[in-house]
């Protein structure tokens, strides 16, 4: 029974001051210990592991940089690229756009000519130039172009439109 009360009695400050002194003996101990295994130029697992994580971690920080400047010319490459392919983009739709316009201006100066000519038109052929020529200008008014070919033909249609429509087809 005396033993039971003696640990009740114990103080557990002196307790943890002494744990803590030990720990701090140890840790003395073994920092001496590495630095004489040091100096004699030997090498344990522990420092051996630790040295090879430092090289390791070393290694990587060198690729990561590495990788940094690749990418860094990749994406100047890519920029390039890009900007390339939007100036082809650019020049293709503005040779799509004066394709198509060359198009329906030929189209329409056509009809306009056959109707000149007093060749037989339906009204389907009337209708069908006059929405082309609805067509052409809005994609001349998209791209802020001018019209002066097709105003004449396209006078020239509509009177002989509303001239047939009077008289019948």
């Amino acid at each position: 029974m005396d033993s039971i009360a003696n640990l009740i009695t114990i103080d557990y400050s002196s307790l943890f001051i002494a744990t803590f002194t030990v720990l701090l003996g140890i840790k003395a101990i073994v920092s001496i210990f590495e630095w004489i295994i040091s100096k004699l130029g030997l090498e344990t697992k522990w420092m051996r592991k630790r040295r090879e994580e430092h090289e390791l971690l070393v290694k990587t920080s060198q690729g990561l940089t590495e990788l940094q400047k690749r990418h860094e010319k990749d994406m100047e490459k890519s920029d390039i690229r890009d900007e390339k392919i939007s100036n082809d983009i650019e020049k293709l739709t503005e040779m799509i756009v004066d394709k198509v316009i060359n198009d329906m201006r030929w189209e329409i100066n056509s009809f306009a000519t056959k109707v000149s000519e007093g060749k037989p038109c339906n009204k389907d052929s009337f209708k069908h130039c006059i929405h082309t020529y609805e067509k052409y200008e809005k994609i001349l008014e998209e791209n802020n172009l001018e019209n002066g070919e097709v105003e004449l033909s396209m006078d020239l249609i509509n009177e002989t439109y509303k001239y047939k429509l009077k008289n019948g087809f």
